[in-house]
């Protein structure tokens, strides 16, 4: 590849044997724009996370099981695909005596040395990125100001907020927090933006004393006089290109940072004159309990939603068999339902609308090569969400085109019963991520199957569809707390042939002084897949419930045809 060879020219420039190349910008948001995603450009690979590094004369890239089939296909043979963390940078690079470059800015110090820890002293900073010395991008730069948020949206006014963070810094002998997390600035003021497609998220950091006014980095030219007007007692805004500038006047005080946010560059200049301690953002934590503003207005936002997805699912029930339908044209015919609400804003992340064996690919996204038909006898598997004016949405819907297989609907099953068990898992003092994604796992366990991603993922308020530090997976010891939201969706992917997942989103309420998950997302669980032989009678009780609030949330939004479909998606298994 001519890309490659341009960058291995600068290898050569520099006195480098290597170089890395992440997925993320320098603000280390989940999406970037396309002229920014550096990944993309090198490799090919299309996800959402990942990274490469680029030697003289072969190339890696590095991705989670999520990622492992599709970064095959994209980077084709030019890359070794690696799944971590079954295989690490280091294992990769062991006893190799070579330098490899990277981008300070782009690049945590955590995540270095969690990926190259015995390498980690051949890592080389970089004054300049090499993927903008070869590239000759087109400059696309967002112009939409950032916005605020009324309280009657948040439930809580940034004065409030910005109290809280404070107390916490001075309860922590600490002078500044620096936070590197724009989502966090985002929630911690109650201002909005769109810098990045999918998040409704203004790139932003932060430096917050106990004392002082807080002061955002920002691109000054999306702060209007309104906006900075409302904030003035509070917050001063400052250009962005002026942040290391005054971090240098910073000396001899004590800084706060977030190792897995603030990039390496921005720590070694505080590390320079101060102690820096290193925790994570209290920020992070606050924006995980949302209020009961947040979770009404959440509870809403799925209402609507769920009509949308609903009504798809009828359409193209009722016409996989009439007309041609396609992964690209049923994922525009979703669209296009969500859009005749007029508080939803757009979607929450690339819809993945996979049919057949494309259904197995984790993360799915179809274009004009892979776009294939729906046939009868396809599982079709739609994974999608959007974002409204008050809240963020996620859910996935494994759909039968006429599936026959009974190998298909007996996995199904076993996803579904997973599901059932994290939608009833008790919520007591003991009780994590961790544990509970061991219960999603169990039946899929028992045919010696399993999938390989998380069960479930914090969500945002009308911020990121995947937001911490709560999550349902491996290794996650936060417990669970009234108001956190998240995911819960396990499957279960046979390559080449299906994928199966089954997704709601859940908040955690509390009810006769006992937490227990709350179902957020309304849409008929498909139950054509469903072996009802291997439901016990407490699992039929939950469904049957769940399709009955279902039913009851959604009638008033269906029309006659649509309400006779509901009743029957709906009807007790």
């Amino acid at each position: 590849m001519e890309k490659i060879k341009k960058l291995r020219n600068l290898l050569k420039k520099y006195n480098l044997d290597g170089y890395i190349i992440p997925k993320n910008n320098e603000f280390f948001g989940e999406y970037v724009q396309s002229n920014e995603d550096n990944l993309k450009y090198i490799s090919n690979f299309t996800g959402s996370a990942g990274f490469a590094i680029i030697l003289k004369k072969k190339n890696y890239i590095f991705v989670d099981g999520r990622y492992t089939i599709q970064a095959g296909i994209q980077c084709g043979k030019s890359f070794e695909v690696c799944t971590i963390p079954q295989v690490m940078p280091n294992q990769v690079l062991k006893n190799l005596k070579i330098k490899i470059g990277f981008d300070p800015k782009k690049h945590t110090e955590i995540s270095l040395k969690r990926y190259f820890s015995s390498f980690y002293k051949n890592l080389i900073p970089m004054n300049e990125n090499l993927i903008d010395l070869i590239w000759k991008r087109k400059k696309i730069t967002s112009n939409k100001p950032f916005y605020s948020l009324d309280k009657k949206v948040v439930g809580e006014s940034e004065n409030n907020k910005i109290y809280k963070v404070k107390k916490i810094i001075k309860s922590n002998n600490i002078d500044y927090l620096f936070t590197t997390s724009s989502e966090n600035i985002a929630w911690l003021l109650n201002i909005r933006g769109q810098d990045t497609d999918y998040s409704p998220i203004p790139n932003s950091h932060a430096i917050i004393g106990s004392n002082n006014k807080v002061k955002v980095f920002c691109a000054l030219k999306k702060i209007n006089k309104n906006l900075k007007d409302k904030l003035r007692s509070n917050v001063e805004f400052c250009d962005f290109n002026l942040l290391p500038k005054h971090i240098s006047s910073i000396a001899n005080k004590k800084i706060l940072i977030d190792s897995n946010t603030c990039s390496f560059f921005y720590k070694f200049l505080f590390e320079k004159d101060n102690i820096v301690i290193n925790k994570q953002d209290p920020i992070t934590y606050l924006k995980s309990l949302k209020n009961k503003i947040e979770i009404q207005n959440s509870i809403k936002s799925h209402v609507l939603d769920g009509s949308a997805l609903t009504k798809f699912i009828f359409w193209l029930k009722e016409n996989v068999n009439q007309k041609q339908i396609s992964e690209i044209s049923a994922q525009e015919k979703l669209l296009k339902f969500r859009k005749e609400n007029k508080d939803f804003k757009f979607l929450s992340f690339p819809t993945i609308s996979g049919a057949g064996p494309n259904s197995a690919i984790i993360h799915y996204k179809a274009n004009k090569k892979s776009n294939r038909a729906l046939n009868k006898g396809d599982v079709y598997l739609v994974d999608s969400g959007g974002q409204y004016s008050y809240g963020t949405t996620d859910v996935t819907r494994t759909i039968s085109l006429d599936v026959k297989n009974p190998k298909i609907k007996d996995i199904y099953t076993r996803v579904l019963k997973g599901h059932i068990a994290v939608a009833q898992h008790k919520l007591n003092h003991n009780v994590n991520g961790d544990i509970i994604d061991k219960a999603a796992r169990k039946y899929l366990k028992q045919i010696n199957l399993d999938y390989p991603h998380g069960t479930g993922h914090g969500v945002g308020y009308f911020l990121n569809v995947h937001e911490g530090p709560q999550a349902i997976s491996k290794g996650n010891k936060i417990q669970f707390q009234e108001g956190m939201i998240t995911s819960n969706e396990p499957g279960y992917y046979k390559k080449n042939e299906f994928g199966i997942r089954i997704e709601n989103l859940v908040y955690v309420k509390k009810e006769n002084k006992k937490l227990k998950f709350k179902d957020l997302t309304l849409a008929p669980i498909d139950k054509d897949l469903v072996n009802k032989k291997l439901l016990n009678e407490k699992e039929k009780r939950w469904l049957n419930s769940y399709h009955q609030n279902v039913y009851y949330n959604l009638k008033k939004y269906m029309n006659k045809k649509q309400l006779t479909q509901l009743k029957e998606a709906c009807s007790n298994i």
